[in-house]
């Protein structure tokens, strides 16, 4: 009896202990010993790191704790490398229409740092994918060197996946001229060096029937935006009589002696070598004239000399003849030679020097109002007792009075048409 009285409380103090412990070890009551009611419930005690599971009463094992697995290291992005940039670095002569285009070898961040261009060029980039493309708004300017600047390192140009070119790169290449000859012949009509004018269509409206207006109002003010490729319009008369033998030197699109004398009077104006070359200051000067909407103020002047008898010069200015004269033309042994020159140099008064026929050597002090058009072919002004009749060596000879008339028309680049 003394034996089952101690199993009994025994039990009841381990039930205890465990309720006050909260997480020991649960106690068991010795063989044969009969557990109270309460003893019953079963509690989950804390694992402990290092000891030993408790076995619970049915005697299956405890699973032993699990540490917990260590996260991953985070999988680099791939590495950002430029692999192209059109035009290729030191280029020549490249298009001013060329677009700019850059490659790399990831796609590429939508809001990524973008490159730079020196001087500045109108236009945008845009990223395509894994490309840079640089839309231009006009044109590369001409006869230029373009620097591209690739920005890297912490705020260089970035990938989708985050990762940055490592260094910047920076390329050039050289931008070409335009060659275009009937964007040539719409500028120099622009600003009236032709007989002919440029105009564009507008089309009708409600209150408007469809017409044309000048080109040269329309044209944009910023040099980089003005076209160099031909523009949608037509030409059109200055004025409405128009010698045959001008008339037939007009071709649409054609570098004849109309456009050379034209080219020839616009360097004159412009203080530049009047060679009659479009070339790459002329096309500057004339961009730059057109952004600028500075049309010529000079008239048309046109001049003809016909060697029939009575052979005469006559001064066509805006579409009609204001002067004409008697003039003397080459002998037969050095003629004058047919066809149609622009004035290349001129001189209020110089000295003729050469050989005549017949082996002697002439030299003539102070000729007036002389105007060459032909290598030594010139219109001056000669003392003769008589003209309209071949006396000359091949330059085309007027009194001094209507010389000095002629002088005052025909300016570096106007056209002298023999017949």
């Amino acid at each position: 009896m003394k034996r089952h009285l101690g199993a009994s409380l025994s039990a009841t103090l381990a039930v205890v202990a465990i309720a006050l412990l909260g997480g020991a070890y649960f106690a068991f009551a010795p063989a044969g010993a009969v557990a109270p009611a309460a003893a019953s419930t079963t509690m989950a005690a804390p694992s402990v790191q290092g000891s030993t599971a408790a076995t619970p009463a049915d005697g299956t094992p405890s699973p032993s704790p699990v540490s917990p697995s260590p996260s991953p290291s985070p999988t680099p992005p791939p590495p950002l490398k430029l692999v192209s940039v059109s035009p290729r670095a030191k280029a020549a002569n490249v298009s001013f229409a060329a677009s700019i285009r850059v490659l790399f070898s990831v796609t590429l961040a939508a809001d990524t740092p973008l490159p730079s261009l020196t001087p500045r060029v109108p236009g945008v980039w845009k990223v395509e994918g894994a490309t840079l493309v640089f839309v231009l708004k006009g044109h590369l300017p001409i006869y230029t060197k373009v620097t591209v600047t690739l920005p890297g390192g912490a705020r260089g140009i970035v990938s989708a996946a985050g990762a940055r070119l490592g260094a910047t790169h920076t390329t050039w290449f050289t931008v070409g001229g335009p060659s275009s000859v009937l964007r040539l012949q719409q500028l120099l009509a622009e600003l009236g060096y032709l007989p002919v004018r440029f105009a564009l269509p507008v089309a009708a409206t409600a209150t408007t029937k469809a017409h044309y207006v000048s080109a040269l109002g329309r044209e944009p003010a910023t040099l980089d935006l003005l076209s160099l490729k031909p523009l949608t319009g037509k030409f059109l008369w200055r004025y409405k009589h128009i010698p045959a033998s001008l008339s037939s030197l007009w071709k649409r699109g054609a570098s004849t002696v109309l456009i050379k004398g034209a080219v020839m009077a616009f360097e004159s104006d412009h203080k530049l070598a009047d060679d009659g070359v479009a070339g790459r200051t002329v096309w500057m000067a004339l961009l730059k004239a057109t952004s600028r909407h500075l049309a010529s103020k000079r008239t048309y002047d046109y001049v003809e000399v016909s060697r029939s008898l009575p052979q005469t010069l006559r001064v066509w200015r805006n579409g009609r003849v204001i002067y004409s004269s008697l003039c003397n033309t080459g002998i037969a042994g050095r003629p004058t030679d047919p066809g149609t020159f622009p004035v290349y140099a001129r001189f209020l008064s110089t000295t003729m020097s050469g050989t005549n026929p017949d082996g002697s050597k002439y030299h003539d002090a102070g000729v007036p109002y002389v105007a060459y058009f032909n290598g030594g072919d010139a219109v001056h002004g000669f003392i003769r007792g008589s003209y309209g009749w071949p006396q000359s060596l091949g330059c085309v000879e007027l009194p001094y009075s209507a010389a000095a008339v002629v002088f005052r028309y025909d300016p570096i680049g106007t056209l002298v048409h023999v017949s």
